[in-house]
């Protein structure tokens, strides 16, 4: 239990630091930065209201961030956001993949990491990342089990648990940005190309357009095959899509496959919300 009204949650992911404001249960705000120096997390230790918290974490432009779509999580909460003077910091709850970060990060004196062993998920295997655990305990809670997460960030992830709350497993591959990084990046000639927000022409008439459908169509067609995978496994069985890709995959999805995008739940926060419901 976070003994405190207002708090913080961290978690730590292999290219951003992602965020979220919470008063009690109530996800007030999420929202990435990038990797923050160590005189960062001693200015936070003087934090005690989220209108104080150093601009690195917190800046002024607050129309980016977003606010979550839970249903146990209003979207614009009418919640007092100021502390007594004499409060301590804000608790921040911490999960982390990033050893080197999260070594940084307990240097705040008013936090609590998040270990696998109290993701109450049976059968996890001790190497399996804390967000992918998280995230499924989370979307679990919301929509129940059997669940299957589907993670669209730096690596696309898979992650399962059945009817009773058991680990069935998962698979890891590069996602989007990082296959079409690599092909610039390890290639002599191959140029920087984004993503674009609609799925691509298939057969492509110049090479940015060509490793943008070989990227797309591929991975679209392997998480069609695992979700068809799933449902084969559990007729009745909830897939929850998260990550910082999702939209764009949703969108290729509902080109392509319609019919497996509309049963589709797609939420950006599912680890915040693994980390509330293990402490409220």
């Amino acid at each position: 239990m976070v003994n405190s009204s207002f708090w913080l949650a961290l978690m730590i992911g292999n290219s951003r630091l992602h965020w979220a404001h919470f008063a009690r249960e109530t996800l007030i705000h999420a929202w990435d930065t990038d990797y923050l120096p160590a005189d960062i997390v001693q200015q936070l230790s003087q934090s005690q209201t989220l209108h104080n918290l150093p601009p690195e974490i917190f800046p002024p432009n607050k129309e980016k961030f977003t606010s979550p779509s839970s249903p146990s999580s209003p979207s614009s909460p009418s919640l007092p956001l100021s502390l007594p003077p004499s409060s301590p910091p804000l608790p921040l709850l911490l999960a982390s993949v990033v050893p080197s970060q999260t070594a940084l990060w307990q240097t705040y004196p008013n936090v609590r990491i998040i270990t696998l062993d109290q993701v109450p998920i049976k059968g996890i295997y001790p190497t399996l990342g804390i967000d992918r655990a998280l995230a499924l305990w989370g979307a679990a809670q919301t929509w129940g089990f059997p669940m299957l997460v589907i993670d669209a960030g730096t690596a696309l992830t898979f992650t399962g648990a059945d009817a009773n709350q058991c680990f069935v497993g998962g698979a890891i591959l590069p996602g989007l940005g990082l296959q079409l990084a690599t092909l610039s990046g390890r290639t002599g000639q191959l140029p920087k190309v984004e993503l674009p927000q609609q799925l691509p022409q298939r057969y492509a008439l110049n090479t940015q357009q060509a490793m943008q459908s070989g990227v797309i169509y591929t991975l679209v067609a392997g998480i069609k095959d695992f979700i068809e995978a799933w449902w084969r496994d559990f007729p009745q069985g909830n897939i929850a899509m998260t990550g910082g890709d999702r939209t764009l995959l949703v969108n290729y999805l509902q080109s392509q496959f319609p019919e497996i995008a509309a049963r589709l739940m797609v939420e950006q926060n599912l680890i915040f919300w693994g980390m509330r419901s293990l402490f409220f």
